[in-house]
């Protein structure tokens, strides 16, 4: 375990250092995000940060490739030398959309190119849960999927990537449980070296690395590079952690970890999954591209209930988390208990993502209530009033009044 901490404090470090450089390359160069209408932002930011992730998860690689327990990972197997030449393609991809804006359909043909080129090049889904057991898939279907999956995790980090901090927590996070899973399985093969974890630990750390310059008011944004660079490596090591299994010696129905290479990236990416589909759904419904921008996104609905931009990227890390990890302990404890567990971090989240909204929306709904009930105490009122005023009333309070004229008998007084 000390060696994969040290390999991602490198990846963090490295990323660290470098982000200002990047950050000075990029004004330089132009890569400056102008404010969109659909923009958070006020003021123009350099984009291209995915540039210092990709040297720092570079940097990481190489070191990883000389340590002595991790060295036999490299040996014999270009998987990982593979795996890094698609990052760097991704990233390139990503800073000339960051230069200049590529047209949606132009950077989803390389999108899907380079994921072809990472499954030609020997990154595949291996096998497959069906049937109750575990079967291997053939060469061009595990392309397609793979294929599949590689394009569809890039444009999921890149729909959430919209907030200060957002995309590379949601990821962190996603990339610290799939490690922990991958270390645990890890641990029952001959060796303990895992590439999976290795992918997932250097991505934890070029994200932390990062997080510290995107904060908040960011001062760079990672831009297309980095968020296709993450959605990238986030399916690259659960896509590696398949190849771990063997259809021969597993039944999928008694080994729940067999579903969990596919599942797992899913659930960690649920939230961009979720606004990526509902996205899609909402642009096509209107007659418009699925790449069309809008501020219809989760974040931007966040904001739009009041809360500010550091508490709505915090809360979406709790949801991201309780998804990640509630589907992680549910392979080491009770289902009872993990669901117990799950409800109860529900209802704080739910209470917290509704707080802003709730609290404007609570003295509107009381001062609504009190016009109300004064309007209908005012309308009981109006109705005592008039049913005080009747004609019988009004009758027989004018034959109990003296005529002008008249004595108290009642007679005319000739008199007068």
């Amino acid at each position: 375990m000390r060696i994969y901490l040290l390999v991602a404090a490198i990846a963090g470090g490295v990323t660290w250092l470098v982000t200002p450089l990047i950050r000075h390359v990029a004004i330089e160069i132009g890569a400056v995000g102008e404010v969109r209408a659909r923009d958070v932002h006020t003021i123009p930011t350099p984009r291209m940060g995915g540039l210092g992730m990709l040297i720092g998860f570079t940097v990481a690689t190489i070191f990883a490739s000389r340590t002595p327990f991790l060295a036999g990972l490299f040996q014999g197997n270009y998987q990982m030398w593979v795996i890094l030449a698609g990052g760097i393609m991704i990233s390139l991809l990503g800073m000339a959309d960051d230069l200049w804006d590529l047209d949606w359909m132009l950077k989803l043909a390389g999108q899907l190119l380079i994921s072809v080129f990472v499954a030609w090049g020997g990154l595949q889904i291996i096998s497959l849960p069906l049937g109750g057991s575990l079967i291997t898939a053939s060469p061009s279907l595990s392309m397609a999927i793979t294929a599949f999956l590689i394009v569809a995790s890039i444009n999921a980090v890149n729909f959430v990537d919209g907030l200060d901090g957002l995309a590379s927590g949601i990821v962190a996070i996603g990339g610290i449980a799939f490690a922990i899973y991958s270390y645990i399985i890890a641990r029952y093969s001959p060796s303990y070296a895992s590439l999976a974890t290795l992918i997932d630990v250097m991505m934890v750390g070029i994200c932390v690395g990062f997080i510290l310059h995107n904060w908040h008011p960011a001062k760079l944004f990672m831009g297309d590079s980095g968020s296709m660079l993450l959605g990238y490596l986030i399916t690259c090591a659960s896509i590696v952690m398949t190849g771990r299994l063997d259809p021969a010696s597993i039944h999928a129905s008694i080994y729940l970890p067999v579903f969990m290479p596919i599942l797992l990236p899913i659930l960690v990416l649920f939230l961009p999954v979720l606004d990526m589909c509902l996205a899609i759904v909402r642009r096509l419904a209107k007659g418009q591209s699925p790449m069309h921008p809008d501020r219809m996104h989760l974040h931007h609905r966040m904001l739009r209930i009041g809360h500010s931009v550091r508490g709505a990227v915090l809360i979406l890390w709790g949801w991201a988390a309780l998804i990640a990890f509630g589907s992680l302990t549910i392979l080491f404890f009770k289902a009872q208990h993990v669901a117990f567990g799950m409800a109860i971090a529900v209802v704080v989240l739910t209470i917290a993502t509704m707080y802003p909204y709730l609290k404007h929306r609570i003295p509107e709904i009381q001062e609504e209530n009190a016009t109300l009930e004064a309007a209908r105490h005012n309308a009981q009122h109006a109705t005592a009033v008039h049913d005080d005023v009747t004609p019988e009333n009004t009758r027989s309070g004018s034959e109990s009044l003296p005529v002008a004229g008249a004595d108290s008998s009642g007679q005319e007084n000739p008199s007068r």
